[in-house]
């Protein structure tokens, strides 16, 4: 009887311990870089500019893309407020993937990897010449093969002379 309660003592103190590593650690939401560019850093009155943010998405995640086929799912999204006198375009995004993932039953419309969209600025005839400002928000949400994280907002601001 006692060697049977040591045995048993025994193996639940070395079970233990594997069973709290075997514990899933809580997942993180990844680090995703967002850049914004012009194609110039000058305008000239009556001129158009390329604009572009880039997403860098890390390998093994993904956002959803701005027509998400789920009504649940946050759509990418950008957003860019003109400085006075501008005018932004609209934005151009990227081709969507449609993937299989472990959460979803059906195909599910992502960006994966590099994330390039595209606006065009323009300057009236009569925009006030100097410098300005343009703000962009990207708002996204991303996710993995088994989780989607909560959905989160960048900002990135655009330099630009007009002449």
């Amino acid at each position: 009887m006692r060697f049977t309660f040591k045995l048993s003592l025994v193996i639940t103190l070395l079970l233990v311990p594997a069973n709290f590593f075997a514990i899933p650690l809580p997942q993180s939401a990844p680090n995703i870089s967002v850049n914004g560019q012009l194609s110039a850093n000058s305008i000239k009155r009556g001129g158009t500019v390329r604009g572009t943010v880039t997403m860098d998405i890390p390998v093994g995640y993904h956002v959803n893309s701005n027509r998400p086929l789920e009504k649940f799912l946050v759509a990418t999204q950008l957003t860019v407020d003109p400085a006075s006198g501008l005018r932004v375009g609209p934005v151009t995004y990227p081709r969507a993937l449609l993937r299989n993932f472990k959460f979803s039953k059906t195909k599910v419309s992502v960006y994966e990897g590099r994330v390039v969209m595209t606006f065009n600025v323009s300057a009236p005839a009569n925009a006030v010449i100097g410098s300005a400002e343009l703000k962009g928000r990207l708002r996204y949400q991303s996710c993995n093969d088994s989780v989607c994280f909560p959905p989160k907002t960048q900002e990135v601001s655009l330099r630009l002379a007009v002449n």
